[in-house]
């Protein structure tokens, strides 16, 4: 069996946020998009940063096109730093 090749010339953004402020928070991932860090940057700095890493753009996380169709699954390990400042984290007691 072959095993899958990580390739690292495939590059993905996803847009989550755009404040009044312009700044944009987004999603940033190489090789897979599911494996992705949290950037904000100026929307200026954002547009060249897409440009110099020729990204291809996602479609924004909805229930949709994530992997449950009714956006009923719970998945502990679902969670980013932007979720968290929005939610508080279950108690284990």
């Amino acid at each position: 069996m072959e095993g899958k090749i990580f390739d690292t010339t495939h590059k993905y953004v996803r847009v989550v946020e755009i404040r009044q402020d312009g700044m944009v928070g987004f999603e940033f991932a190489i090789g897979e998009p599911e494996l992705f860090v949290e950037l904000m940057m100026p929307a200026a700095a954002f547009k060249d940063f897409c440009e110099v890493n020729q990204v291809a753009l996602l479609a924004p996380a909805t229930a949709q096109n994530a992997s449950d169709p009714e956006g009923k699954q719970h998945n502990d390990w679902d969670w980013s730093l932007r979720k968290a400042t929005h939610q508080r984290f279950k108690s284990t007691k």
